[in-house]
């Protein structure tokens, strides 16, 4: 018997999850029991042969201008001919909301026959694990990406190694501002049945 309570608790939770913006997300960010909280809730997560190939990096205030020089370099090693107006503007990406975690997994840690797919399938978990638990503390939230990850200047900022790659940023904080929630597909948009035919008479 499922406790039908907890089953619409959790059905609202997941349901009222939602992006938002980083630039619309203010301080307070999580205190520490909060943000202890949210990083616990990750460890849930499926973990083929327990490698835990997945960890995330805080980046506190006080690391805020060294992310914001790497940004800016990133972008200049993509755009030499960026602009400063254009290096300004993604050097403030840096300071937005009062969290900021980097999503990291690697390919090869424990078991290297692991697929890096199944280790992704994971970390995705983690991280959606992190963000429900988020909102159930009434804060908002936001995954980030873009070509800077990638970037030389990111990756050394980060100490990351050889087979570790940089997914996400995920973005915390107090709702400034937010828009509607919008329509969730329905199941029937994104489930097919398996159709086996059958099998041929044999012949006589």
């Amino acid at each position: 018997m499922h406790d039908t309570e907890l089953v619409t608790t959790i059905a609202t939770l997941m349901q009222s999850r939602q992006t938002i913006l980083p630039k619309r997300l203010v301080a307070p960010g999580p205190d520490a029991e909060q943000l202890q909280q949210i990083l616990e809730a990750a460890a849930s997560a499926p973990d083929h042969g327990q490698l835990l190939p997945w960890r995330f990096v805080l980046v506190p205030q006080t690391a805020r201008a060294e992310l914001a020089t790497a940004f800016g370099t990133a972008l200049l090693e993509r755009d030499a001919q960026a602009t400063a107006e254009q290096v300004q503007q993604a050097q403030e990406k840096a300071y937005r909301s009062p969290c900021l975690l980097l999503v990291v997994v690697d390919a090869r840690r424990g078991d290297p026959d692991i697929d890096l797919f199944e280790r992704i399938v994971s970390t995705g978990c983690a991280v959606q694990n992190l963000l429900l638990m988020a909102t159930a503390l009434g804060l908002g939230s936001a995954l980030t990406s873009g070509k800077a990850l990638k970037s030389a200047a990111l990756r050394t900022l980060f100490g990351l190694q050889q087979d570790e790659h940089a997914l996400c940023f995920v973005s915390l904080g107090t709702v400034q501002s937010s828009k509607p929630g919008r329509l969730r597909p329905r199941a029937q948009d994104y489930v097919t049945t398996l159709a086996v035919p059958l099998d041929t008479p044999a012949s006589a």
